[in-house]
């Protein structure tokens, strides 16, 4: 894929981020970042790892696991647009899901850690754009959370 492909497929999956990004600045970004590739059920990352990166999704989904003993069981999707992984890589404190592909092609633009410290300094207003789209993600999850606990309490 050229880097004009994968700016275009950014742009189309990735609308909140690109928002007020120009496609010049979609194209500087993409140079920070990897492309990973993932098969079904590969596991992008595990329970108990600390995130030295964090992706966005960019095709197909990535799927979101609790386990207890050897059984395993869905608790969420990340479909073409989010992002996962952002928890633990800026809290640095282990990972609580599975993270896994459900299908094989699932698609993802990996921000390892090295290559955000380098985007912060050098593009800074892309690393604040990036930065706000976490926390818009971070956001809608708490209030999806808390709007199941109230829906639980209310059952209880």
């Amino acid at each position: 894929m050229s880097d004009k492909q994968l700016v275009d497929q950014v742009r189309r999956t990735c609308t909140e981020f690109c928002a007020a990004l120009t496609q010049d600045e979609v194209m500087q970004f993409v140079r920070y970042v990897s492309v990973v590739e993932l098969e079904q059920e590969e596991i992008l990352a595990d329970i108990g790892t600390i995130g030295n990166s964090f992706y966005l999704v960019i095709e197909g989904a990535v799927e979101l696991f609790q386990v207890d003993g050897d059984k395993e069981f869905g608790v969420g999707q990340i479909t073409s647009g989010g992002m996962v992984g952002e928890m633990s890589f800026f809290d640095r404190q282990p990972r609580t899901v599975r993270l896994k592909a459900p299908d094989s092609g699932a698609k993802l633009l990996e921000i390892n850690r090295q290559m955000y410290n380098r985007l912060k300094i050098e593009e800074p207003y892309i690393s604040t754009n990036l930065l706000e789209f976490v926390i818009r993600s971070l956001d809608v999850l708490v209030r999806q959370l808390s709007e199941q606990n109230a829906v639980m309490h209310k059952q209880g």
